[in-house]
């Protein structure tokens, strides 16, 4: 296991009432009901689907202003970047990217089939310029989709949260085989004491960090160590893991809640090349910088 000196802000203090909270739910979900909602993981979001169909997530207009990879990642103009959404829902990250860039073109998938029917029943939906599939990421090989070190950068957006603690590594495995060496995984999910973690009534919690909501679809909320071991551990290098602090005013309720995320990069380490085949690179100028 590899450690990590922290530069950035760190982790949201607790006020003394929130602590007295987290530390009053202590107890966990049976291990009866755990293993239910392991195994039905994917039902509970099939129905958060049917439920919610494509009104629940806004838009995510923010990607490429926050991850610089979605426009550059290419050597000449008009260059077409490939990318994977890995898990995309019903398109609320994939489309503003499809629009806003035309030469982009995105491998997608997602838990739920009927989260990918509505991706592919979406208006924009165009299959020379995406690929849709539906994919458990922790079971099924992604290279049944997507060619080996194909893709330019992978953007994990809200997805690894929604994965059993024990199964994470798995996920990050799955995707360091389609994205070119020297490219990066762009990551953004819940860190450790977002509201989200404090309104979660007892009896919801799975384990550390991890908490089942009410409908049984489940969140984790991390810690930068601790993502930054699961990355390293799959083989990635770090290259930015920092927390994001945001607060939602609800004026309505006169509320300010505070916000809590983990902004990260990881990239998959360039192979390593003799100084002969370097050269030649270099001379066929063909030699793709990271």
């Amino acid at each position: 296991m590899a450690s990590f000196q922290r530069k950035g802000p760190k982790a949201r203090v607790l006020s003394a009432e929130e602590e007295e909270k987290l530390q009053r739910d202590q107890a966990l979900v049976s291990d009866f009901k755990q293993q239910k909602l392991e195994k039905e993981a994917q039902k509970n979001w099939d129905l958060f689907y049917k439920r919610n169909s494509t009104n629940f997530f806004k838009d995510r207009h923010w990607t490429t202003r926050e991850f610089e990879e979605l426009r550059s990642c290419r050597e000449y103009e008009g260059q077409k970047l490939t990318m994977l959404e890995a898990g995309c829902g019903v398109g609320n990250c994939l489309f503003p990217l499809l629009e806003e860039d035309l030469n982009i073109f995105a491998y997608a998938c997602d838990f739920s089939p009927r989260a990918v029917d509505y991706v592919k029943q979406n208006p924009l939906y165009n299959s020379e310029r995406c690929k849709v599939f539906q994919c458990d990421l922790t079971r099924d090989d992604l290279l049944d989709h997507v060619p080996p070190e194909s893709v330019d950068a992978v953007t994990l957006i809200f997805v690894l949260s929604a994965v059993h603690p024990e199964k994470m590594h798995l996920v990050l495995q799955n995707i360091y085989k389609v994205l070119k060496p020297g490219r990066s995984v762009l990551f953004r999910d819940y860190g450790l004491y977002d509201h989200a973690m404090l309104r979660f009534k007892a009896g919801s919690k799975l384990g550390e960090n991890f908490y089942v909501r009410q409908d049984g679809t489940r969140s984790y909320f991390f810690t930068d160590e601790y993502l930054a071991q699961l990355f390293v551990n799959a083989g990635y290098e770090e290259m930015l893991n920092e927390y994001v602090f945001r607060e939602t005013v609800n004026k309505k309720e006169g509320l300010c809640v505070p916000r809590v995320f983990l902004q990260s990069k990881f990239r998959k380490p360039q192979k390593d090349l003799d100084s002969a085949t370097m050269g030649l690179c270099y001379q066929a100028g063909d030699f793709a910088s990271p």
